[in-house]
């Protein structure tokens, strides 16, 4: 999420009442999560594990709960919980902000586009042009689709990220103040749920399809032109290239990166980076030639067991 303004370390430290170890003019652009910070953005750390990699990101300010050695070039907020400033960042630069009407008189709607009775159309969102959106769609706050998409009914662009700190008495949930960006000519079908970055964008793709009752996690990056078949869940932050085929019932695991022209056969299970040009199947997804010849050696177990006798 980048600020609309530069703001100063001292101003960020105030609005926190939080110290701070730098030049009190050092320049603050943006905040963002570890995986996807630039130059000039607040990242947070509230475990001694992920120091060194907060501190050796691309971040120049790191939001911490304990005052350590500051590399050159960068700057420290120290602050009891990292975690809770860091939603406090979030309320501040992305509020919520409350809409009485289905459809804001800030939203931006394309010449051409038709929207169904009964569809929420939040504020600051834009819709391009010869978009068809279908009864009861949900479409929350900031959500950007291109031109020529279509979106069927009771889906959900823009619900938050699935993001929590567990503590003593229950779990504190990370704000969301993300995005969800759909392109040009993508296709979503009923009952799709896509969540919002939690400071960046979740993006589908020019030309994707998306059937039925699929759930794709903040963050997560899906290309163009892919193929995405009924009650697949993907996890957060999943990097999906261009042309996947991805069948029904496909489950992924967070952090992981789909690689172009893959084909992921239906109820396989997703748990690592899958490389592209390959046809993958089973739980954890391998290989589908190797899982078939499994599947076939496991059928003549009885038969060998029976020869052993």
């Amino acid at each position: 999420m980048k600020f609309t303004r530069a703001h100063s370390l001292k101003e960020i430290a105030a609005l926190l009442n939080c110290e701070f170890v730098g030049n009190e003019d050092f320049q603050v652009l943006g905040m963002n999560e570890i995986h996807v910070v630039e130059k000039g953005d607040i990242v947070f750390v509230d475990h001694p594990k992920y120091y060194d990699k907060a501190l050796n990101s691309a971040a120049t300010i790191v939001l911490i709960n304990k005052r350590v050695d500051c590399p050159e070039g960068k700057a420290l907020l120290i602050s009891e919980e990292p975690f809770s400033d860091f939603n406090k960042l979030t309320q501040h630069f992305k509020p919520f902000q409350f809409s009485g009407v289905a459809i804001s008189p800030t939203a931006v709607i394309g010449e051409g586009t038709v929207i169904q009775p009964n569809s929420f159309v939040g504020n600051h969102v834009v819709i391009g042009k010869n978009c068809l959106i279908h009864s009861n769609v949900s479409i929350y706050d900031h959500t950007v689709l291109g031109d020529n998409v279509i979106i069927h009914a009771g889906t959900i662009l823009g619900a938050d990220a699935f993001y929590y700190k567990k503590r003593p008495d229950g779990f504190d949930q990370l704000l969301s103040g993300g995005r969800v960006v759909i392109e040009d000519n993508v296709g979503i079908g009923a009952l799709c749920t896509i969540d919002k970055g939690v400071t960046c964008d979740t993006t589908i793709g020019e030309g994707t399809k998306i059937d039925n009752q699929v759930h794709v996690g903040h963050d997560t990056v899906i290309g163009k032109k892919c193929l995405i078949a009924s009650q697949t869940g993907i996890a957060g932050c999943v990097i999906i290239e261009d042309e996947v085929t991805i069948w029904g019932q496909v489950g992924m695991t967070s952090g992981i990166t789909i690689g172009s022209k893959a084909v992921i056969l239906a109820q396989a299970g997703v748990t690592k980076s899958l490389s592209g040009n390959k046809v993958y199947n089973g739980n954890p997804a391998q290989d589908s030639r190797s899982f078939l010849k499994q599947m076939a050696n496991i059928k003549r177990i009885p038969e060998i067991l029976d020869k052993v006798k």
